[in-house]
């Protein structure tokens, strides 16, 4: 997410209420999560175990909850809660901004593009030429939508990441800043519901096609041309190369790869990334022969039981 004009450092640490270590008019042009860090951008940590990352990301501002050596080149922000105040810094920049109207003024809508009744279209959204929005679909502020995008009846795009920090007593919520990004040529199917990205982009690539009551979660991206069938949920921060192809209730983590051409048989749980041009099933998902063996072998331990039993 970059801020709508430069700040210095100076200026962040008094929106927050921080310390600072680095020069007073050191530049900041925005905010990230680890995985979308560029120069320029501010990164939060509050956990050692990830302090190193953190600060050699290409993140120039870290905003942190211990005084350490600061790289050169870069600054810090020392807070006593990071988390607490990457939101401070989410509600100042990217404030919700409550609607007037079912179809914001602020919207902008391609020529020949149809709207069904019903729909929500909120503030500074996009949509481009021809496509076919049906009723009762909900879309976010800020969320792009290319041309000849079809998106059927109750799906919702842009809603909150699913991001939480656990409190000794409660769940403290990571503020929601980033956006929904649908490319051309794009097919949703009814009840969807994407998550727009937690500084970046959600994005969903052109020509994809999502089946029913499919979930695709904060920061993820879907490649070119890729096939998902229902019920499919995909975990936040997922990267999904282009035409690959997912059957019905599949799971996916969190900050995984799959790679491009890679088939996802119904049912699979994938845990951790996975390699293109082959095809997969199974929770934890693997590839189709190496699993064909073990069910097979695992057919077999009765039969070794008894064997075994008869020499004892």
């Amino acid at each position: 997410m970059k801020f709508p004009t430069p700040q210095t450092l100076e200026n962040i640490a008094a929106l927050i209420g921080s310390d600072f270590e680095g020069e007073a008019n050191f530049p900041v042009y925005g905010m990230n999560e680890i995985h979308v860090v560029q120069p320029g951008d501010i990164v939060f940590v509050d956990h050692p175990k990830y302090y190193d990352k953190a600060l050699q990301s290409q993140a120039t501002v870290i905003l942190i909850n211990k005084k350490v050596d600061c790289p050169v080149g870069k600054a810090l922000l020392i807070s006593e809660d990071p988390f607490r105040d990457f939101n401070k810094l989410t509600h100042h920049f990217k404030p919700f901004r409550s609607a007037s109207s079912a179809i914001s003024e602020s919207a902008k809508i391609g020529e020949g593009t149809v709207i069904q009744p019903n729909v929500f279209v909120g503030n500074n959204v996009k949509i481009g030429r021809d496509c076919l929005i049906h009723s009762n679909v909900c879309i976010y502020d800020n969320t792009v939508i290319g041309n000849n995008v079809t998106i059927h009846a109750g799906t919702v795009i842009g809603s909150d990441a699913f991001y939480y920090k656990t409190r000794p007593e409660k769940f403290d919520k990571l503020l929601s800043g980033g956006n929904v990004v649908i490319e051309d040529n794009v097919d949703l199917g009814a009840l969807c519901t994407i998550d727009k990205g937690v500084s970046a982009s959600t994005t969903i690539g052109e020509g994809s096609k999502l089946d029913n009551q499919v979930q695709v979660g904060h920061d993820t991206v879907i490649g070119k041309r890729c096939l998902i069938a229902s019920q499919v949920g995909i975990a936040g921060c997922v990267l999904i190369e282009d035409f690959v192809t997912i059957w019905g209730q599949v799971g996916i983590t969190s900050g995984i790869t799959i790679g491009e051409k890679a088939v996802i048989s119904a049912q699979s749980g994938v845990s951790k990334s996975i390699a293109g041009h082959k095809s997969y099933f199974g929770s934890p998902a693997d590839e189709f022969r190496k699993k064909y063996k073990e069910l097979a072998l695992i057919r077999l331990i009765p039969d070794i039981i008894k064997k075994l039993d008869k020499l004892s």
